[in-house]
């Protein structure tokens, strides 16, 4: 019997499947902890779990609200500091994967989290998107685009709707392979940039050429026309594209009471 799950958890459950076992993993807050949490819990046990405050091998219970969060120290093996995390860890080479979530995505993997520019900006067609006068301002990208460039390479997983999947983000914070799909052509010494995005609708994959995303796998009971009116660009399939294998019961419950634990641990601080 096949189990009841929603969309979201269909997001969580596929992004945490594609981090395996014995990897070293640069967790972003939010969607990324949730999947990178979910693998430890499940078939990754040995996975080696960091984030940008200097946790190392980090093993929470409930999941973060920030990288500051005191679950992330108490259940690390170790904690460096911050300029180590990123000069010995990160800029040394021994992170396997950055997995990173994003407010806006565009057509070759460029990541915006710091300003949403207003609709009638003409910049943006430009890429000089006002900065000083955004529609929107992000969180900005902290150590996102030290991640994008120095990990082996990056996962990224994100709800899937025009408003996130853009033909051009309004402001590079985080290098995928550039506005044309070719920078990481011209400084092979960086690594890979984004292999895979996974939504709630479906896994993309770059294409090995153009380094434009495409999709090779539709998650069950999506269409290929619900993918299209979601992407802001004519998004391109995959020839033989694939059905996203399901969650299992024990995968669902996993990310529950995770969810459920967290839900209220943050409720009772919150009331204190």
């Amino acid at each position: 019997m096949t189990a009841n799950y929603t969309p979201a958890e269909m997001m969580t459950v596929t992004a945490a499947r594609a981090l395996s076992n014995n990897m070293t993993c640069f967790v972003g807050i939010g969607l990324p902890s949730e999947a990178a949490n979910v693998a430890r819990m499940t078939h990754a046990p040995d996975i080696t779990l960091i984030y940008e405050s200097g946790t190392i091998q980090t093993k929470p219970e409930i999941l973060p609200l920030s990288i500051g969060d005191g679950e992330l120290c108490e259940s690390a093996l170790t904690t460096v500091s911050v300029p180590e995390m990123f000069r010995y860890w990160l800029q040394g080479g021994h992170i396997d994967v950055g997995f990173l979530g994003t407010a806006q995505i565009d057509k070759y993997a460029n990541l915006n989290t710091t300003v949403i520019a207003a609709k009638d900006d003409s910049s943006v067609k430009e890429g000089k998107t006002s900065y000083a006068n955004p529609k929107v301002r992000l969180p900005g990208g902290g150590g996102a685009p030290e991640i994008s460039t120095n990990a082996k390479e990056v996962f990224i997983t994100v709800k899937h709707s025009t408003r996130t999947f853009v033909e051009q983000v309004d402001f590079v914070t985080t290098v995928g392979f550039g506005r044309d799909g070719k920078v990481r052509d011209q400084h092979p010494q960086i690594g890979r940039g984004p292999t895979v995005v996974i939504t709630d609708l479906c896994i993309l994959k770059p294409d090995p050429d153009s380094k434009e995303l495409v999709v090779v796998s539709l998650h069950p009971g999506v269409t290929k026309e619900q993918v299209i009116a979601a992407t802001g660009w004519p998004i391109k399939f995959l020839e033989s594209v694939t059905t996203t294998p399901t969650p299992n019961a024990q995968e669902l419950d996993v990310l529950r009471t995770l969810k459920e634990k967290t839900a209220r641990a943050h409720s009772a601080q919150g009331a204190v």
